[in-house]
């Protein structure tokens, strides 16, 4: 079977749409109501700022060859699967066909002003969930079937505060030094390429976007590895060659 990707370019520029409009709108929302929260926080408490991007990834799917009845998004429906360090972990996104686990998918952004504040944490999460999801499937929580394709699809604000290098102590020991001079931008760049390369996800995307990019759609990459033609393309050939398996 070869990969749809035909509607992916337009698909990622809506979804780049309404990711500022969805912010714009919350923002406004709970400033009419009153209750505006501190920062940048109102624009985001209504949690469907990646939701076109979570639309894409699904409409993908479909396109090669998934039946949409196994493909879930919905927060109302189950998007719990079982870890191996806690009970159970809520994924963005799901592939459960014939009671096997077939994809599962985590969505993350941040948007500035201040970019220092959960990076780490953000960090440590998506480590945490792959190594968990990971491990799970070793011990056999999702049946016997081939390994799930696991991806980490992250949205990024192109701003200065993002791509200006920011400083750094590590007073016992020399950090690596693919970090030295780098920007907030460059280390989720170098966070994605690592989580690859390590085998922790299968893909790993960084988007980069201006606030501005609420016109046209328009989006940039750091990477050929992290782009996210990268990951429709590593995504759709793993869901193509399943959905004939």
């Amino acid at each position: 079977m070869s990969l749809n990707l035909t509607a992916f370019d337009k698909m990622t520029a809506n979804a780049v749409k309404y990711f500022w409009k969805s912010r714009q709108e919350a923002a406004k929302n709970q400033q009419t109501r009153g209750v505006a929260d501190q920062g940048n926080r109102s624009s985001v408490t209504a949690g469907k700022n990646l939701n076109g991007f979570i639309s894409m990834i699904k409409q993908l799917i479909i396109d090669n060859g998934i039946p949409e009845v196994e493909v879930h998004t919905d927060v109302r429906a189950n998007l719990i699967i079982p870890g191996y360090f806690r009970p159970t972990k809520n994924w963005d996104l799901l592939v459960v066909g014939n009671n096997k686990l077939l994809a599962a998918i985590e969505f993350k952004s941040q948007v500035g002003p201040s970019f220092g504040n959960n990076f780490n944490n953000r960090i440590e999460e998506a480590i945490g969930n792959a190594a968990d999801l990971n491990t799970a499937f070793r011990e056999g929580a999702f049946g016997e079937s081939q390994k799930p394709f696991i991806g980490y699809f992250f949205v990024l604000e192109d701003c200065s505060k993002s791509m200006s290098p920011v400083r750094f102590t590590s007073p016992h020991f020399p950090a690596f030094t693919e970090f030295n001079n780098t920007s907030y931008a460059s280390r989720y760049e170098i966070f994605c390429r690592k989580l690859i390369q390590e085998q922790l996800y299968d893909s790993a995307s960084l988007l980069l976007t201006k606030s501005s990019d609420i016109k046209k759609g328009s989006y940039t990459f750091l990477s050929e590895l992290t782009s996210p033609k990268r990951f429709a393309v590593s995504l759709a050939s793993k869901i193509a060659g399943m959905s004939i398996s």
